[in-house]
């Protein structure tokens, strides 16, 4: 399987001197394309600022991230805000949609800058949310709202999927509903596929774990048999 990123020696420090705070110290790691690898650790260790210097949100301090043979920590501005726009999907804890617009339409946003997009309803469908396309964000529930993101993410088909606590603000059965949506766009489509989570039971759907602590990668696990969504508890 081809190497989607190749992570070395990447750190990132936040201030200067005596009070620079160091997030990330020394990650080195290869992820390969489609892989679904869930990123584990309590807060503040770092899987966070790795999944935004990896989608173009945020420099390396130093070290080197490489997509498909482009380094991305030699880019500059303009260049991370192409690359994003071209390859990468972002899903977040809060679902940031525009409330003066329907479910199609916030998809539709995205679908814009987009090279080779799904159309709206075929996003929407993915995530089970036909009947709901024409509702605003208010006329739904946090779960809907959630998978709306989750469609809007997807219409461009990116080669890239970046996950941020995104059953963080969910239950149960509507956290299932999201991670079951994410499984399967994983599957259709080979998005390379990182999930930050704080719940080591939503971890068991990985291929891979790795496990942040104080910055660096404590451990990195391949999971022969990953979950399916419905077996989940939290």
């Amino acid at each position: 399987m081809p190497i989607s990123f190749s992570i070395k020696g990447l750190t990132k420090l936040y201030g200067s001197g005596t009070t620079a705070v160091r997030a990330l110290s020394d990650v080195t790691f290869d992820i390969q394309a489609g892989e679904l690898i869930m990123l584990v650790g309590p807060s503040g260790s770092g899987k966070s600022t790795l999944l935004n210097i990896l989608g173009g949100l945020d420099h390396a301090t130093s070290g080197e991230v490489t997509f498909q043979g482009q380094t991305l920590t030699a880019m500059n501005d303009r260049a991370l805000t192409a690359y994003r726009r071209k390859h990468v999907g972002f899903i977040f804890q809060f679902y940031n949609l525009i409330p003066s617009l329907t479910a199609r339409e916030n998809v539709d946003l995205v679908r814009e800058i987009a090279d080779n997009p799904l159309s709206a309803a075929d996003a929407l469908a993915l995530v089970g949310l036909t009947g709901r396309m024409d509702h605003f964000p208010a006329q739904l529930s946090g779960g809907e709202q959630q998978r709306v993101a989750v469609a809007r993410a997807i219409a461009k088909r990116p080669a890239i999927l970046l996950c941020d606590e995104p059953t963080g603000a969910l239950d149960l059965t509507t956290g299932v509903q999201v991670l079951d949506a994410l499984s399967e766009i994983n599957r259709l489509y080979k998005s390379t596929t990182l999930v930050v989570t704080h719940n080591a039971d939503i971890a068991r759907m990985g291929s891979r774990i790795v496990k942040f602590a104080d910055g660096h990668i404590r451990t990195i696990e391949t999971n022969a048999s990953p979950a399916k969504p419905s077996e989940l508890v939290w």
